[in-house]
């Protein structure tokens, strides 16, 4: 059973953290964790009209909770997705500034060579995003943007996310029935 910890920033794009959460509750090969940052409940409830994040099942952590197993490299967490993240969280984190639970826990997946897939949505990117994402690539992280791909002839907006989604768990090395280029 994998163990994995998904951060949500207060970065566009809440519906990607929603269809990840919905697709991973499907799986049962994955134990994990949640921690919204404390602008992050805000635009979901902006952006997907509801505050479905008050019924989840899920342990969920406060982002200044920095007792949360996946705070420490001694937990058995064995990655962290942030999605969406914020530049500002991927600038702290290329930084090394570890001013929540968040960027704390994405220090703790670099040092510990653990997985970190940091789902970037902003656009355009100036030159420090640019040159946060290449630190973190460089550190040993994944940059996935929350760019969809349109081959599969997406009908909806959950059906866009996914494409986006589907590429994250596949990341993770989890198996997810999706749609794949000419197979």
């Amino acid at each position: 059973m994998k163990k994995i910890a998904i951060a949500i920033t207060g970065a566009s794009g809440s519906i990607y953290a929603k269809v990840l959460l919905d697709k991973l509750r499907t799986l049962t090969d994955v134990e994990f964790a949640i921690v919204f940052s404390d602008n992050a409940k805000v635009v979901w409830q902006f952006e997907l009209g509801n505050e479905d994040f008050k019924t989840f099942t899920e342990k969920c952590y406060d982002a200044r909770d920095y007792f949360a197993p996946f705070a420490s490299g001694s937990s058995s967490f064995e990655a962290l997705v942030i999605c969406p993240c914020s530049m500002g969280t991927l600038g702290r984190i290329a930084n090394g500034i570890s001013d929540n639970l968040i960027t704390r826990a994405a220090d703790v997946m670099l040092k510990e060579r653990r997985k970190l897939i940091c789902v970037v949505r902003d656009t355009p990117y100036n030159l420090i995003h640019i040159n946060s994402m290449k630190t973190i690539t460089e550190a040993g992280g994944i940059i996935c943007p929350a760019s969809p791909s349109f081959y599969a002839l997406p009908k909806t907006f959950e059906d866009l996310a996914s494409s986006v989604v589907d590429r994250v768990i596949g990341l993770l090395g989890l198996k997810i029935d999706t749609y794949r280029w000419s197979e």
